[in-house]
């Protein structure tokens, strides 16, 4: 086994160990942290997105993007510290952000976009996975393992871009993939739109999912990608924020549909209840912080590379 093949097993690896632990002490210190009689199944669905990471190693592995050293693993601690935090800050108990139409804002999501886009995949896929397992342990609502691994898959995603020498040749068959899912995501919020918000929370009443979306809350795909769209075009001239906008975009699609998807077995939704109560209310935000913030970071990384020649 070559030392590259190694580094990505060690890591997906230690995705596992960090979970384990996670559940184990925060099961400890939190009751509400303890996994029910779903754990198996979960975990079933953390063994899938772990071996959908390696399929897409091993098909790509020749590229360099898959390097695992020590400025990667600093990177993949960096990166899931700030979003647990963040993830934490945001979760609608400590800094309160009014949000529109019964929709979670999760501002935090673009740091794995940001570190997969910027860093590798792998650093994507750590900071994406740990931070959001972290961050949930530190909110107390529950743990959910498997939508930690889809966050994980919005880093991953983001990293792939790296695999084009020139980025801009991937951007339009990226764009015609988003545009086919937010279009099915989108029809299937009218089939079910009276499927109730199930990631919303009351706090007040301690209660998730209470109430149905609105149609702007509905619509938050089809509007996260329209922003996303204007931003790949209002930077047409900068590479990097059109192809970190854009692949950030996808990966936000495929992890959280992953996530979502998984509950059709573990909670036993209808799948128009998984895409239009849980996929929806998460992925729609997620893109249109991506669209505003993730372009603002990669300038932000760029202007700071040029100030210390690195």
């Amino acid at each position: 086994m070559d030392r590259k093949t190694l580094s990505v097993i060690l890591a997906l690896a230690a995705v596992l160990v960090f979970f384990l632990g996670i559940i184990w002490i925060g099961g400890m210190l939190n009751p509400s942290l303890q996994l029910d009689e779903t754990a198996l199944l979960r975990f079933v669905f953390v063994a899938i997105g772990l071996v959908i990471v390696f399929i897409i190693y091993w098909l790509t592995k020749s590229s360099g993007i898959w390097q695992v050293g020590t400025r990667e693993v600093v990177y993949m601690a960096i990166g899931a510290a700030l979003y647990a935090v963040f993830s934490y800050l945001f979760n609608g108990t400590v800094f309160v952000v009014p949000s529109v139409s019964q929709v979670a804002l999760r501002p935090a999501i673009v740091i794995p976009m940001f570190f997969g886009y910027i860093f590798g995949p792998v650093v994507g896929f750590f900071s994406g996975a740990v931070g959001n397992m972290f961050g949930d342990a530190l909110t107390g609502f529950g743990l959910s393992p498997q939508w930690s691994i889809g966050n994980g898959l919005v880093g991953l995603v983001a990293g792939l871009a790296l695999l084009y020498p020139d980025k801009k040749k991937s951007l339009n068959n990226v764009l015609i993939a988003s545009g086919v899912l937010t279009l099915l995501a989108t029809v299937l919020y009218f089939i079910g739109r009276g499927t109730p918000n199930m990631l919303f929370f009351d706090v007040p009443n301690n209660i998730f999912g209470d109430q149905p979306i609105t149609v702007i809350a509905g619509l938050s795909v089809l509007i996260g990608f329209v922003l996303v769209l204007a931003a790949r075009f209002l930077f047409g001239a900068n590479v990097d924020v059109g192809a970190a906008v854009t692949w950030s975009m996808l990966g936000n699609l495929i992890g959280i549909g992953f996530a979502a998807i998984s509950d059709i077995w573990i909670n036993g939704y209808p799948p128009v209840a998984a895409i239009v109560g849980e996929f929806i209310p998460a992925a729609g935000p997620n893109l249109i912080f991506a669209a505003i913030l993730v372009p603002a970071l990669v300038l932000a990384y760029a202007a700071m590379r040029r100030q210390t020649g690195r």
